[in-house]
């Protein structure tokens, strides 16, 4: 059983794609039925393989077809690869299911299954970008998830969508094309294309100091290509209204997984293709944290100065990206686990904002200004504690995921040297800049209730709060219990650099 388990990476990549072909011939009802469905099982597959390899101790290799190179392709899993596919298939399963009455509004009648159709590619290549051993594969669903959120962003049909889509088609084909280039590089002076190949490859013409130039490009190229696919300051200026425009499952799913897909095939990249001695010797990590801290700061400032909900969420979204890159920037093991801890927790939150933000518009009027939300949240109850729970995360309250993240950054950086007061300085400001936004936020909603008569207390939503409980109840769990998940980190992180 523990070898036939090896086999679950590729039966869940190619039973989302069966599915993405099932959903174009089915009604609404049924394809987003298959659609949660698919979700689900993929995600009991991708916790399968987590346990299997907690149990052996060890991850393994997966070859399509058993032929070499470059003939084959290859799937790999340590415990990162089916932690993150777990973590990826929950917020898709959790944003698309408590996000259906909005569905069912902002969709144009009889094109809701093509929403499906594009959750389930965006899956696959989600799922993909975790698992694949093969860096050309990565590129390739690369572009496969940026058509599919571009398709999520667009399916609204309003004037407003189709032009922030086509922006953030722009932004996410310049990133491809950076990246795509740094491949190119990489297989000029390598030539290969699997994981294992190149890192061998790249380890021995960094000891040679031969194509030291080319190999310095190509980093640079496919660090930069990612950067701005994940909406690193200063290319996170498609963010409001990309996030602000969409229906709210679709801002779920981009500010919760799409974007730490392209993070994590960069951490991929740093470690085992690249190597970290190799790419810490080029400098690029003071970059990324410096654009890392200037992300977290510039961020939260435009998120105080909104005076509408969902920009003000969007704009959080830049900071809390920019966390991640700090933690990276940082150089270090530790600095890594703070910022694969803090993939964890925002993935788990920002949906929940979203979600809930949209629920409490819908509960004003239809208007998400701040002035208009007093009191949302006594008109619907259940979207109030949902965006509570998930502000308190943010701010980094314990017993919240967001707490834990927050702590180890600042562990992280007392073994920095040179960054230990700037990054402790810049957690302690954006900390401040958090509460102010966030709490003001929570306490404009839980003000005496708005008593104009057409704002009336709204009927429970049965399938919003299935999903939002669930993300809520994840969320407490990992904050309350998060040396486990601390320990699986750290543990992955050392067969990835195997």
């Amino acid at each position: 059983m523990i070898d036939f388990i090896r086999n679950f990476p590729f039966f869940s990549i190619i039973l989302s794609l069966c599915c993405a072909v099932t959903t174009f011939v089915l009604p609404k009802k049924p394809a987003r039925i298959l659609s949660l469905s698919l979700f689900g099982v993929c995600m009991a597959l991708s916790g399968a393989t987590l346990l299997r390899n907690l149990y052996t101790g060890e991850g393994f290799v997966y070859r399509m077809g058993h032929f070499d190179a470059p003939f084959g392709n290859e799937i790999a899993a340590g415990l990162l690869e089916p932690a993150c596919a777990l973590l990826f298939g929950t917020v898709l399963f959790c944003s698309v299911l408590a996000g259906k009455e909005r569905l069912l509004t902002d969709i144009a009648p009889g094109k809701e299954r093509f929403y499906y159709i594009m959750a389930d590619l965006a899956h696959v290549a989600l799922l993909a970008l975790c698992y694949t051993n093969d860096i050309f594969t990565g590129y390739v669903f690369v572009e496969i998830c940026t058509l599919s959120s571009a398709g999520l962003l667009m399916i609204r049909g309003t004037g407003k969508s189709l032009a922030a889509a086509t922006r953030y088609m722009i932004f996410s084909l310049i990133g491809s094309g950076l990246f795509l280039l740094g491949v190119i590089f990489l297989y000029g002076i390598t030539g290969h294309l699997l994981f294992p190949q190149l890192h061998e490859t790249v380890a021995e013409i960094h000891a040679a100091g031969t194509y030291a130039v080319p190999l310095l490009i190509s980093a640079a190229l496919m660090t930069g290509g990612l950067a701005v696919k994940s909406g690193l300051f200063p290319f996170h200026f498609w963010m409001p209204d990309t996030y602000g425009t969409a229906t709210p499952s679709s801002s779920g799913i981009l500010s919760g997984v799409i974007s730490k897909a392209y993070i994590f095939l960069l951490l991929k990249v740093i470690y085992r293709v690249l190597g970290t001695d190799v790419y810490f010797a080029t400098g690029a990590q003071n970059i990324l944290y410096l654009f890392g801290v200037c992300g977290i700061v510039i961020g939260s400032l435009s998120a105080i100065r909104q005076t509408r909900l969902s920009r003000m969420v969007a704009y959080s979204s830049a900071a809390q990206i920019g966390y991640i890159y700090m933690g990276i920037g940082l150089g270090s093991a530790a600095g890594i686990t703070a910022s694969f801890f803090q993939i964890f927790a925002h993935a788990l939150t920002k949906p929940l904002l979203f979600l809930s933000g949209a629920k409490l518009r819908a509960a004003s009027g239809g208007s998400d200004a701040f002035r208009d939300l007093r009191g949302a949240a006594h008109r619907d109850r259940g979207a109030g504690l949902a965006f509570a729970v998930g502000s308190l995360s943010m701010i980094g309250l314990p017993i919240f995921a967001g707490f834990i993240p927050k702590l180890l950054f600042a562990l992280a950086a007392m073994d920095s040297y040179g960054k230990a007061i700037p990054t402790l300085v810049v957690l302690a400001v954006s900390t401040i800049l958090n509460v102010i936004y966030f709490l003001h936020t929570v306490i404009t909603i839980y003000l005496p209730v708005n008593t104009q008569p057409q704002l009336s207390r709204r009927r429970p939503d049965a399938a919003f709060l299935v999903g939002a409980l669930l993300l809520v109840v994840i969320n407490v769990a990992i904050g309350m219990h998060s040396q486990p998940i601390t320990s699986l980190i750290e543990q992955g992180l050392s067969l990835f650099a195997d």
